[in-house]
């Protein structure tokens, strides 16, 4: 399996709506609906074709309204924590494609791999298989942390897809061999947390008293980047979208202009960098910090 083409970066993003970036100024509900029919529109003009989904809020309802006509996109869904019964999960499953207009769905993924290895894990597996037997949702796979050791449990559950949180700062997928492990297997891997939560665009004193330890080498790592003259959008983009194995890299959006500046960096010729100084030891990564949250 490779996915990986330098040619056509746009094909393999996917979007993560999301217009309520200002929580202490939210928008109105038709102003919302709108800034998603933009996002979908700009996004289906240059060529994104996959959308990935939370079952959280009004999200897919918005998504609902918003899809261009016809709608290019393949769309992912999440299933609920599956501590309230497989039963939900299945059921919000098909909630999802209901309230977004959709009869059938590309992907649906286990929230967490530790949903799979409780009790209910492989009753929720079957229940996915069954979605997919049915037609609902063309593939079935479950969303990772690099310490779920994903590349065993796919082993064990054989899904379609997997995704995992990598960034330039958070490079363990790609140090450890997960992604060759999971491509060996003939799985389709998605990569989120790209942008490493902000971290590469931050302003340092903004930054959480816990990360005071990060705070040299986010500044080295910065410093290094103004010096190449490359824009840091840039780099988070270049570094996840040049990996082999991966099927699409999940970028959040939160309007058309942000999305613009995310097509128009993943267009941006990949610069040369020494990529692994960029990374950030792997004890000063945590996910209490938001690095590595999928």
């Amino acid at each position: 399996m490779r996915f990986f083409d330098a040619q056509n970066p746009v094909e393999r993003l996917a979007l993560a709506v999301g217009v309520e970036a200002d929580r202490q100024r939210p928008m109105p509900q038709l102003q919302r609906e709108e800034a998603v029919r933009q996002i979908l529109q700009t996004a289906a003009d240059a060529g994104v074709s996959r959308v990935a989904t939370k079952p959280e809020g009004d999200g897919e309802r918005l998504l609902g309204l918003g899809w261009p006509f016809p709608s290019p996109f393949r769309v992912s869904v999440r299933t609920v924590p599956v501590n309230d019964g497989v039963d939900r999960a299945e059921a919000r499953a098909r909630r999802s494609l209901e309230h977004m207009g959709l009869p059938r769905g590309d992907t649906v993924l286990v929230q967490a791999a530790t949903d799979l290895v409780g009790e209910d894990g492989r009753a929720l597996w079957a229940r996915l298989q069954g979605l997919k037997d049915r037609g609902l949702f063309r593939r079935i796979g479950f969303i990772a942390s690099i310490e779920d050791s994903p590349a065993v449990l796919a082993r064990r559950f054989r899904p379609d897809v997997v995704q995992l949180p990598c960034n330039v700062l958070d490079q363990r997928a790609v140090s450890t061999g997960i992604l060759d492990q999971l491509a060996e297997q003939d799985v389709a891997v998605h990569l989120s947390s790209v942008f490493a939560k902000g971290l590469l665009f931050s302003a340092m004193e903004t930054l959480p008293p816990e990360m005071g330890r990060m705070v040299p080498q986010l500044s080295r790592i910065r410093r290094r980047l103004a010096e190449a003259r490359v824009d840091p959008m840039q780099a988070a983009l270049s570094y996840t979208l040049r990996q082999e194995g991966v099927e699409c890299v999940i970028a959040k959006v939160h309007s058309a202009a942000q999305l613009r500046a995310i097509i128009a960096a993943s267009h941006a010729p990949c610069p040369d960098m020494d990529w692994k100084a960029l990374s950030l030891e792997a004890n000063a990564v945590s996910s209490r910090f938001g690095v590595v949250a999928a």
